[in-house]
């Protein structure tokens, strides 16, 4: 990559003075109060620190910006400046030169500075610094992102972890000061979930985001001297911006990546990592003033307790954005309360100011490129903003480059309503201000410069100091979690959809078992399956063929199982420190509800409840403690229980059966068995299992793990080694005297493009299940193209085997015939004209969305099928739990083969 500072050529570009003299705002609204020089009478005596950049110019010539969705960029050519007092007269000095000075030369050279935040005391200052930049070197072997910190008292800097070899093992941003002095941040260490990767036999590596184009980072903490960090967050994309609210939580921007995902929006979190949960719009994602998809950045806690964000882009990066106040204490999105404030008029989400920032294209309010609450009591933001300038351009013959002349000008309403041609934005011009919520005033604390940056400005003053909240203790019972590497996760009932009972009658009918057999409960089991790491092509080149049919789901492996209980209710250890999403599944073992679009975690010893689940795209508060309707299942004592099992009261069935029996371990074997049902009141339903073990081809599980689970434990299927053996198992069916041949179900025999004298036949339903590559791509199975794919129907012609072809007929009906370019029709050799013809499409019998969206495959298994009984129920569950999980080709990347 190149880089370049821009400046402004006087023969090109000419300053309006009236409109863009420093510490201007350019006609907007914004109202400049006082002569700029006068002292602020609350700040002016604490010193400001805030970065200066130059504008870095890309490749295209325009001015570069990370999007919200980058963490691992580098603009070298920043400082650090202490200013010693918010004022514009206030002296100035460089206090990041520090860090790189060379001995001998006296000079430093070029490095990058971002994310600037103070301790609680106003004394020292974190922030992240990235340098010294190499010329000569690819962005992935420039030096790492550190985090600094500056001392006010001593003018030390100094690198919080000392060692180069360990600061240089990730890119740690975003750093934040916690109460007991600790420091949150954000990196791509990955530090449990490299151990972890261990565990599961895998390399260590930091893996890569949803997208695949940037290590993930996520949350961290470490003490003050770089020491005990560890991991808090395991999202598969980023976790960025994180700071403290005055409960002592963290709140942070969270990137959900999954399909049909791509959503930054408000998380929290305990500084132990625990209770970690959406905190506000999660689908308010559409909600920019100007009409724009908005990513919810750097929030901040103000005086009132409301939450302060830069409202940026989804769609660009375009330097800067919106300012937006967030009511997060009583609502979830711009236009859903939490379930006590139900029937509030107002809005989620407000602007403080009254002109309109657009976010793509000319913006008359100018835009923030950062924005930080002073938590004086004033109601005042120390702000980065630049205000809207436009690029007028005129013909003047004695200009000297090529008779045009470009000045910059300020947005107008006549200007900016011209639409040939349309208005050009000029360069921003980003200075420093304290801008008043409750006038729309400002006022200039470091005036605006042509070709630099002024951002991300903080007072070192003091500010209350948040509630310390202490790591969750451990008792017998949670210890015994801890050391294996486990929590737990209790669902009240999966019949609860957002505090609706969707229970069929209701769940006080389908919970007693004497009222309900098993068999007309919808749920049974749950699954829990977690994403797959994946590594950047450096340790392991993945092509797009080795996800499939369709890469959206990437790799996933299956945690294990866990009963759903008459009742809804599920209560299962699950490995810590792993992101896994959960599914309800029907008797059979496929998936009844949709996917799971976001990622949930617990730390060692976790307990994580859920009321229920909800639709993909509700609104209504669900997962956040504070926010969601109360539980549908009040709990035990339940009418007509088998007296052994006798649920106690408010105890969901889950969690009585846990209660005497200890909490159960993920299953990989779906097993049935009647715990609840009086067998005095009738008898207990049949009891029924699918078993790896019943498998007559290679199971996709350590044997152990079906005996003894540990945390490490984990199901991964993939289809040559685990699903195309199922079409190959003999299902050979003989006499009592165990020669004669009564039938042959094996699927190959049937389901194969030539017959026992190796002649070409029809394959069965036109679905080829033989080995060898496809000529469609030879990276998959023949049999995995014919399963997933479109294909054509054939016939044999000839003795060849060849795509059946049909005339193509017009809107009336009629066949089409071949023609020229002047439209008249082509004949043969026999002066007949040549029919126009196309092939016949053959459906697909299997899709990635899941079993039950492959009626066309699981139907012919069903009990009036035309295959009943030829598959076993142990392949039947394999098959199932391959296609909801996304049929991919490999779900371990260290599998595909390498050229």
């Amino acid at each position: 990559m190149t880089f370049r500072i821009r400046c402004i050529a006087a023969l090109s570009l000419t300053l309006v003075a009236s409109a863009c003299q420093q510490g201007d705002p350019g006609g907007l609204s914004l109202a400049v109060t006082g002569d700029s020089q006068d002292p602020d009478p609350v700040v002016q005596d604490f010193p400001l620190v805030f970065i200066s950049r130059p504008f870095i110019i890309n490749d295209q010539g325009d001015v570069a910006s990370n999007t919200p969705r980058q963490l691992n960029v580098f603009e070298p050519g920043a400082q650090l400046i202490l200013k010693e007092q918010a004022i514009p007269s206030a002296l100035e000095r460089n206090i990041s030169d520090a860090a790189f000075t060379d001995d001998t030369s006296g000079t430093a050279p070029l490095y990058d500075v971002r994310d600037l935040e103070t301790d609680y005391d106003g004394r020292r200052l974190a922030f992240s610094m990235r340098g010294p930049f190499d010329p000569d070197a690819d962005l992935e072997d420039q030096p790492t992102w550190n985090i600094w910190v500056y001392d006010l008292d001593t003018d030390q800097l100094s690198r919080v972890i000392q060692s180069d070899t360990l600061a240089e093992a990730g890119q740690d941003r975003d750093p934040a000061f916690l109460p007991d002095g600790r420091i949150v941040f954000t990196s791509t260490r990955q530090r449990q979930s490299r151990a972890i990767l261990l565990d599961e036999g895998r390399p260590q590596f930091a893996a890569l985001d949803e997208d695949r184009r940037e290590e993930a980072s996520v949350l961290h903490v470490m003490n003050n001297d770089g020491t005990g960090i560890e991991q808090l967050t395991f999202n598969q994309s980023h976790d960025q911006g994180p700071n403290l609210l005055n409960t002592g939580e963290i709140i942070f921007s969270r990137w959900d990546n999954v399909p049909g995902r791509n959503f930054i929006s408000l998380y929290r979190i305990r500084p132990d990592g625990t209770q970690l949960e959406r905190l506000y719009g999660y689908h308010s994602q559409d909600t920019g003033r100007d009409g724009s998809d908005i990513a919810f950045m750097d929030p901040r806690q103000m005086d009132d307790d409301q939450i302060l964000v830069i409202a940026r882009s989804n769609s660009n990066s375009i330097l800067g954005g919106d300012l937006m106040i967030i009511d997060s204490n009583n609502f979830v999105e711009h236009d859903q309360t939490i379930f006590d404030f139900q029937g509030s008029s107002a809005e989620g989400q407000t602007s403080p100011l009254s002109t309109l920032v657009e976010l793509d294209g000319p913006s008359p309010g100018g835009r923030f490129a950062s924005a930080v609450p002073l938590l004086d009591g004033t109601n005042r933001l120390l702000v980065s903003w630049s205000q809207c300038r436009l690029l007028e351009r005129t013909l003047d013959s004695t200009a000297p480059n090529g008779g045009e002349i470009v000045n910059i000008v300020p947005c107008t309403d006549e200007l900016l309503s011209v639409s040939d041609p349309a208005p050009e934005e000029a360069d921003p011009l980003y200075g420093l201000w304290i801008l008043n919520l409750d006038d729309d005033s400002q006022q200039s604390v470091v005036p605006p410069l042509e070709g630099v940056v002024f951002s991300e400005a903080v007072v070192m003053s003091p500010r209350p100091n948040p509630d310390f909240l202490q790591p969750q203790s451990a008792d017998n019972a949670t210890q015994l979690l801890i050391d294996e590497a486990a929590g737990l996760l209790h669902i009240r009932s999966v019949y609860d959809f957002d505090g609706i009972d969707i229970a069929q009658p209701d769940l006080s009918t389908i919970a007693n078992p004497v009222l309900t057999t098993s068999s007309e409960r919808t749920a049974h089991f749950l699954r829990m399956e977690k994403p797959v790491s994946l590594p950047d092509r450096d340790l392991v080149v993945i092509p797009g063929s080795a996800f499939g049919r369709s890469r959206g789901e990437l790799m996933r492996e299956i945690i294990g199982y866990a009963t759903v209980h008459p009742d809804g209710s599920v209560y299962v250890k699950v490995p810590a420190d792993v992101p896994f999403a959960i599914s309800v599944l029907d008797a059979n073992g496929r998936r009844i509800t949709g996917r799971h679009r976001n990622w949930l975690q617990v730390r060692p010893g976790e307990l994580l409840e859920c009321n229920g689940c909800h639709t993909s795209n509700s609104e209504i508060p669900h997962g956040r403690r504070d926010a969601q309707a109360p539980s549908i299942n009040p709990g035990g004592p339940y009418p007509d229980l088998d007296p052994a099992f006798a649920a106690t009261a408010s105890a969901s069935m889950a969690e009585a059966f846990a209660g005497q029996n200890g909490a159960p371990d993920p299953a990989f074997d779906l097993v049935f068995d009647d715990l609840w049902t009086d067998p005095v009141q009738r008898g207990k339903d049949a009891a029924f299992s699918y078993r790896y073990s019943d498998l007559q081809s290679p199971a996709p599980i350590n044997a152990s793990c079906t005996t003894n689970w540990i945390s490490s434990c984990r199901a991964t299927i993939h289809y040559e080694a685990n699903i195309h053996p199922v079409w190959q198992v003999d299902r050979r069916i003989f006499d009592v005297d165990g020669t004669t041949l009564l039938v042959d179900q094996t699927c190959t025999t049937c389901h194969t493009m030539t017959d026992d004298m190796g002649m070409a036949r029809v394959p069965e339903g036109q679905l080829d299940l033989t080995d060898g590559p496809s000529s469609d791509e030879p990276d998959h199975f023949k049999s995995y193209r014919e399963l997933l794919f479109g294909d054509s129907e054939q016939e044999v012609v000839n003795g060849v085997l060849v795509d059946v072809l049909v005339p193509v007929l017009d809107s009336n009906g009629n066949p089409t015939f071949l023609t020229d370019a002047n439209g008249d029709l082509v004949l043969d050799a026999l002066g007949n004209p040549i029919p126009i013809l196309t092939t016949v499409g053959v459906r697909p019998a299997m899709a990635t969305a899941g079993a039950l969206a492959s009626p066309v495959f699981t139907s012919a298994f069903d009990s009036t099928g035309t295959h009943s009984g030829y598959l076993s129920a142990a392949e039947l569950k394999l098959i199932s739990e391959w296609l909801d999980i996304g049929a991919q080709y490999y779900n371990d990347p260290f599998k595909v083969p390498q050229q």
